[in-house]
């Protein structure tokens, strides 16, 4: 199996890709893991705001997405969610280190940014991100800060 990693800002995605995506979102987020929380934060269509997915060559479906925010004074990964029929194959390690790189293209020398599920910690660390504060539980699940200088 094959990705196809692609990325753009929300007035630029495709109502159905943008609809997938959204989906994916849901389904990860708020069914599979049970946090009733406003995905759709306004955050996606802030200037500067891109999401970023994989697609399967083969289906045309949404592998995994996450996106990418600029926070002023450092960039933030977030929305880091993978369908559970493809999970383990490296996808979303591929998105973020994508996102590494397009932060430093977009702000060359910022920090980055993110709130890992605790338990994702590890996985985060691989691509340089470090805690950065105290954990906090977010819709009840355990969360830290997270920072790549």
């Amino acid at each position: 199996m094959t990705v196809t990693l692609q990325f753009g800002a929300v007035a630029n995605i495709p109502s159905s890709t943008l609809y997938a995506i959204a989906r994916l979102r849901m389904l990860v987020f708020v069914v599979e893991q049970e946090a009733a929380y406003a995905d759709l934060d306004g955050r996606d269509v802030e200037p500067g705001a891109e999401l970023a997915w994989a697609v399967d060559d083969e289906t045309g479906a949404i592998a995994a997405t996450l996106r990418v925010l600029d926070d002023g004074d450092a960039m933030r990964i977030g929305r880091v969610a993978t369908d559970a029929a493809y999970r383990g194959r490296g996808i979303a390690g591929d998105l973020m280190t994508w996102a590494v790189a397009r932060c430093g293209e977009r702000r060359p020398g910022l920090p980055i940014d993110l709130d890992a599920q605790q338990h994702l910690a590890p996985w985060y660390a691989r691509f340089g991100f470090v805690i950065s504060g105290a954990a906090f539980a977010e819709d009840g699940i355990p969360h830290v800060p997270m920072r790549r200088s």
